[in-house]
């Protein structure tokens, strides 16, 4: 029902005159206006990353090297060898370092786990304060951590040359279509023995340098973007598994 004007006249009565246009739009709450559709990732499966362009990535969790503990011959042969990795390389390749708050979640699971076992009721309850303990000091000391690691790529490709304005283009058109994902999936496949060639590439030109990583999950992955993504949310909303944010996802909808 639209609002009417009502005037008061010279007699005192109340005149009611045109109906007034409501400006104000009503809020539409649709699935096409929410934040994932401007994510460029379309799905998360077979410890890969589908990309919504077609492309696929895969990314290596890399474990640290101390290389101020190392001897000056070691150091120049560190230096030597992963110039002579760099000098493999024939596709771009992204290196991540990225700063997060201590986790020690997996930790404290291990010791609440180890609760339910213990028989003896002073061993426990000291195992109980000691979680206390650690939760505090993470919670107050804000104590950061070092992640790093080397995201490879596939991409479709292209046989015209696009400029700066396609490009653009292609940048708007941020919605994820029924070809799309067909062609993705018709693709995967193929895509998928192209990048587990370049990461075998990769894992053994570095594991010659000393430098060890594994390839993240699906689980993982999906973990680490929800973390990158929500980076308040995830500190209070945790989730050990896929299982635990499908549920969440269905309980929001």
């Amino acid at each position: 029902m639209e609002p009417t004007l009502t005037q008061i006249g010279r007699d005192g009565t109340k005149q009611t005159g045109a109906k007034v246009k409501d400006t104000v739009r009503s809020k539409k709450k649709s699935s096409a206006l929410s934040t994932q559709r401007y994510l460029p990732i379309a799905e998360i499966k077979e410890d890969t990353v589908l990309l919504k362009n077609g492309g696929l990535r895969a990314v290596l969790k890399v474990n640290s090297l101390n290389f101020n503990l190392k001897s000056e011959l070691e150091q120049q042969g560190i230096i030597a060898g992963y110039q002579g990795f760099m000098n493999t390389l024939i596709f771009p390749i992204q290196i991540l370092i990225r700063s997060t708050r201590l986790n020690i979640d997996p930790y404290l699971k291990s010791l609440k786990d180890k609760i339910k076992n213990q028989t003896n009721p002073l061993v426990k309850e000291q195992t109980a304060d000691y979680i206390n303990f650690m939760e505090k000091l993470v919670d107050i000391a804000d104590i950061m951590q070092k992640n790093f690691y080397i995201i490879v790529p596939v991409d479709a490709p292209t046989k015209v040359k696009r400029g700066t304005i396609m490009r653009f283009l292609d940048w708007l058109n941020i919605d994820d279509t029924r070809s799309k994902a067909l062609a993705r999936n018709r693709d995967f496949h193929a895509y998928s023995k192209i990048l587990k060639d370049r990461i075998t590439l990769i894992q053994s030109g570095l594991e010659n340098v000393g430098i060890t990583m594994h390839r993240m999950q699906t689980d993982e992955l999906v973990q680490l973007y929800y973390t990158i993504y929500n980076p308040i949310i995830s500190q209070k909303q945790k989730f050990a598994s896929v299982v635990d944010l499908n549920a969440d996802k269905a309980a929001l909808f």
